[in-house]
């Protein structure tokens, strides 16, 4: 796909990967909407990239119907939607299912349905034009599991299931569907001031340490290129391929390993209590 002088509106645009991916596409020639719950940060990256600042609540259906039609008529017509925003809130004091409703709905709301909705607002307008490219930013924890997640890794799951169904019934329409899996990346989300200097493959903390934590630059790169290349998956961490095959082959073993990994990281946790 040929990004220059396209149109894109980019989620969670205010901060990580989004605003990493707003300072990259520009770079492309891409015209930008920079969505996000946190305007004024919206509004800084925009100036940065001449784009479009959106207020935008993406667990809210007619908000991101609104933001499309606001920014079709500012912008042009959107080649690309990047569905980027996300939440984690981590278990309860009792495990896997003890979380609180609300933090349950609000990852289903914002991880899982900001991409149905997405869908629903762009599809019919990318059939119309002939084609486009909606990216789901999910997480590796979508093919394999975060532990100490239970909530943000259905509904990560269920993420990639709708990315997969996405891309079997609307790629006969042109609509080229990417599914991004990285597991930890320098945002605010693991605990990383985003203005931090990291050198990719730096060792974090907790479960972080895995595989290295990556820039969201270096990960806005690699979108891009899923992008361009027209590919489906892309994993910024090579290495998540592995363990999904793993996983595959052995569900128990898989199991097994990671109830070691678990022991492991509460481990560390408690040193640093």
């Amino acid at each position: 796909m040929e990004l220059n002088n396209c149109v894109a509106l980019v989620t969670g645009g205010a901060h990580g990967i989004g605003r990493a991916l707003c300072r990259a596409l520009h770079m492309e020639g891409v015209r930008l909407a920079v969505a996000d719950l946190d305007i004024e940060c919206a509004e800084k990256v925009a100036s940065e990239v001449n784009g479009l600042a959106v207020r935008l609540d993406v667990s809210q259906q007619q908000e991101i119907i609104a933001a499309v039609e606001h920014v079709e008529a500012e912008l042009g017509p959107i080649d690309i939607f990047i569905s980027n925003a996300g939440v984690a809130f981590g278990d309860g004091p009792d495990g896997a299912a003890s979380a609180p409703d609300e933090h349950w709905q609000a990852c289903l709301d914002i991880n899982l349905m900001a991409h149905v909705y997405a869908a629903r607002a762009m599809i019919p307008l990318m059939k119309g034009r002939g084609g486009g490219c909606l990216v789901n930013v999910v997480s590796a924890a979508g093919l394999l599991t975060q532990v100490g997640e239970a909530a943000y890794t259905a509904s990560k799951h269920a993420a990639v299931g709708f990315a997969e169904s996405l891309a079997i019934t609307h790629g006969g329409d042109g609509i080229h569907v990417c599914l991004v899996c990285p597991q930890a990346v320098a945002t605010r989300m693991i605990g990383v001031d985003e203005d931090s200097e990291v050198e990719d493959g730096s060792i974090g903390f907790g479960g972080n340490d895995v595989d290295g934590i990556l820039s969201t630059e270096y990960v806005a790169d690699c979108i891009l290129a899923g992008i361009q290349e027209e590919r489906f998956l892309v994993l910024p961490h090579p290495q998540v391929s592995t363990y999904f095959q793993r996983k595959a082959d052995d569900h128990d073993r898989w199991i097994s390993g990671m109830r070691r990994f678990r022991r492991r990281i509460k481990g560390q946790t408690n040193e640093l209590q």
